[in-house]
């Protein structure tokens, strides 16, 4: 598949990435040439230096042939001109565009990109993304990560076992049989900052983060079994009343549960803003890390703060000082991935990367054939794959203990009609089956292949 990227920024780059490690055409394209060349060499890929959204650039990247383009640049308005340029000049079937800009994404104006007007077939909105992410994060805050799958049958969970967890030293196969009722499989273990696919005679130990498969109606039991209790989220503080934390709150609101939240917005002007836009939230107007503001929004009784300013280091230090003086649980916004190693030497519950979300968005809508839903897990370490399984694939009519999956994959759970399935190695995987995959990021090509998603429905 002929893919061009345009913008080399983190975003563009790690799509560049995940697209080359599968060995598609990738061509880059920005008008910084230092970060043009930082892709052609590191990755697999060409590169263009130049504006994306002029034809004679996009001309040298390929688009004449191309399969797709993806306009990731920090403007919006490049963004969509470049679309309009792939699809009128140079007729690329499918294009993909991020806006960041909420005066673009309001429903009322959807029709925008329709294909005789601003021809865009897919819009990614890192901000919606976030605040989807974070609002995940408050429904589960025992978990690090959370993500729904199988139409919300199924969540992927993220979780630190701690001393006290009754599980750890446990082979994954005693655990098995041990909880032989609960709709749950541990897939992946991070264990002194590497991630792996555990094998069934791996044990877990404390201090692991591990990923789990369970079923929706089994989170909590899940939970229990590894030491965490799910509590009920009532005061929420957020940091940061820009779109993310707008969005967030603006979703709180609309809550049946009522959920009482406060936001501190440093700027007046957003201060104002999301005051005039909110109902029942409480603004207050200053500095987030200021003791006297934090005591005054009640940080003492609240449940969680959630800091998404645009700055990384207010939005930890704020976190930090929010858990000192009380708060249940922090959840912190972080766009720099080599932070993240500090969350739990901070006391830092959990932590959303804007750029794992939009990667795993844009990736969502690149997989074609039968894949419904992409993951993106750390820093591009791992992919989880939904997909729906075809009569041609390889593994239909298949028990799983007979299919060669790599050593770095696991079947998490999979639907079966109305089922949730939690598979074993004589489960069968049939035609029509839904299966959720985790797999390193090496051995991604390799599921698509079994999966039969490739080439073959381009």
């Amino acid at each position: 598949m002929k893919i061009i990227i345009c913008g080399a920024g983190q975003v563009g780059w790690q799509i560049a990435r995940h697209l080359a490690i599968e060995k598609n055409d990738v061509t880059v394209v920005d008008n910084n040439a230092e970060l043009v060349a930082r892709a052609t060499d590191t990755l697999d890929v060409q590169g263009v230096a130049g504006f994306a959204s002029y034809p004679d650039v996009l001309d040298r990247a390929g688009a004449r042939d191309a399969d797709m383009i993806i306009a990731a640049t920090h403007s919006d308005e490049v963004n969509m001109v470049t679309c309009q340029v792939a699809h009128s000049v140079f007729s690329i079937p499918r294009k993909v565009a991020r806006l960041r800009s909420q005066a673009y994404l309001t429903a009322i104006y959807s029709d925008l990109y329709r294909r005789d007007h601003m021809p865009i077939d897919v819009v990614i909105s890192p901000e919606r993304e976030v605040a989807e992410a974070a609002l995940r994060r408050l429904a589960a805050p025992a978990a690090f990560d959370i993500q729904a799958f199988l139409g919300g049958k199924a969540q992927l969970i993220g979780i630190d076992l701690d001393e006290d967890c009754p599980v750890i030293n446990t082979p994954l196969r005693q655990l098995t049989d041990l909880f032989s009722t609960l709709r749950a499989i541990v897939v992946g273990v991070r264990r002194d900052g590497r991630l792996f696919a555990p094998d069934p005679d791996d044990q877990l130990f404390a201090h692991d983060q591990i990923y789990l498969f369970c079923h929706a109606e089994d989170l909590n039991r899940a939970l229990e079994i590894f030491g965490k209790t799910n509590k009920k989220q009532e005061r929420v503080v957020i940091i940061g009343g820009g779109n993310v934390g707008l969005a967030v709150a603006r979703a709180l609101e609309n809550r049946t549960e009522r959920v009482r939240a406060k936001i501190i917005e440093k700027s007046r002007k957003v201060a104002e803003r999301a005051a005039d836009t909110l109902e029942r939230t409480i603004v207050l107007n200053g500095d987030g890390m200021d003791n006297g503001l934090l005591e005054e929004a009640g940080i003492d009784r609240a449940d969680a703060v959630l800091a998404v300013t645009d700055d990384d280091k207010t939005n930890i230090l704020a976190s930090v000082r929010a858990k000192a003086a009380g708060a249940d649980m922090a959840i912190c916004l972080i766009n720099d991935p080599t932070l993240s190693s500090l969350m739990s030497t901070l006391k830092i519950d959990a932590y959303i990367n804007p750029r794992a979300t939009t990667v795993s968005s844009i990736l969502r809508h690149i997989r074609h054939g039968r894949v419904r839903e992409v993951y993106s897990i750390g820093d591009a370490e791992a992919e989880v794959i939904e997909a729906q399984v075809l009569s041609t694939s390889p593994i239909a009519g298949q028990q799983i203990r007979d299919i060669d999956f790599p050593e770095g994959v696991r079947v998490g759970v999979i639907l079966k009609g109305e089922v949730v399935v939690r598979p074993t190695g004589s489960t069968r995987i049939e035609e029509g089956d839904i299966i959720t995959i985790f797999s390193m990021a090496d051995d991604v090509p390799e599921v698509e292949r079994l999966l039969q998603v490739s080439i073959d429905f381009f």
